[in-house]
This record gives structure tokens, C-alpha cells and sequence, in this order.
């Protein structure tokens, strides 16, 4: 399989949110290699940029949502997926594990969670090492994401 790049793609069909995950990933030193609010976006982007973490909402524009989504790019591509979703309930938990995401967080999340995550899902996905620093001039906030989906 090509290897991955290290990049994140942000999927969220909320344009405001999907911003914000966007630069608290330049924020980490973290290219974003893409931004898509649909699953049809999102796979064809994570083909074309191999990211190595997508950072994924539950609930898309269209009639697909992230599940679906995130399914199609672990079989095309193998990026690592994070769910970011405001839903607990059962039926959306059970259909994310669908998956076998890297991570589920809950909306709001703090950047601190948003960064320990992302640094543990670029190590897993290879193309960091342990150890290894993102983004040495990263700041953190004190505002979080808080829409829902």
C-alpha cells in the first residue's frame, strides 16, 4: 500500500467547525490537507491526499454520514479515523464502532484532547514516532468547537 502523508483531513458539514478543527490543526503544526461536508467529498479527497488522520463528524450533508465515509476511506486509503461527534446515543455509538474508529470524542473537546488524539493517531498510523514533536510552537485555546451535529 502507498504510505500516508502526514496530513489530516477534517470532514464536518458544518463550515464554522470544520474551520476551527482546521486551525487547531496548523495551530499543532499539522497540515490540513483538506475540508469536506459530504462522504462522497471525504473519501475522494482522503484518495487523492492519503492523509493520515481524518478527523470525522457522525452526521454529513447527503445521505451518507460519516460511518460510511470512514469505511470506504480505511479500505481505499487505511487513514486513521477520529470520530468528533455531538450524538451519544446508542444507535450512533453503535454504528461508529462499525468502524473501529481510533477515537470517539465528544463534543465540545478541548484542544488538549483534540491534540493528544491527533499525536496518538499519526504515531499509530506510522508517520510519526514516539516522541516526536508536531508542532513546537503550537498555543493552546481557550475556546472549543461546541456546535452540535
Amino acid at each position: 500500500m502507498i504510505p500516508l502523508n502526514e496530513s489530516v483531513l477534517v470532514v464536518d458539514d458544518e463550515a464554522v467547525i470544520a474551520e476551527l478543527w482546521s486551525i487547531y490543526m496548523e495551530m499543532m503544526g499539522v497540515e490540513v490537507c483538506g475540508r469536506a461536508a459530504t462522504a462522497d467529498d471525504a473519501v475522494a479527497l482522503a484518495v487523492e491526499h492519503r492523509p493520515a488522520v481524518v478527523l470525522m463528524d457522525m452526521r454529513l450533508r447527503g445521505k451518507k454520514d460519516g460511518v460510511d465515509a470512514a469505511l470506504a476511506i480505511y479500505e481505499s486509503v487505511g487513514s486513521k479515523v477520529v470520530f468528533i461527534t455531538g450524538s451519544q446515543e446508542p444507535d450512533t455509538m453503535t454504528r461508529i464502532q462499525l468502524d473501529h474508529p481510533t477515537a470517539i470524542l465528544i463534543k465540545p473537546v478541548s484542544d488538549r484532547l483534540l491534540k493528544s488524539t491527533v499525536t496518538s493517531a499519526m504515531i499509530a498510523s506510522g508517520v510519526w514516532r514516539p516522541g516526536e514533536t508536531e508542532g513546537s510552537g503550537a498555543a493552546s485555546t481557550d475556546a472549543a468547537p461546541q456546535a452540535g451535529d
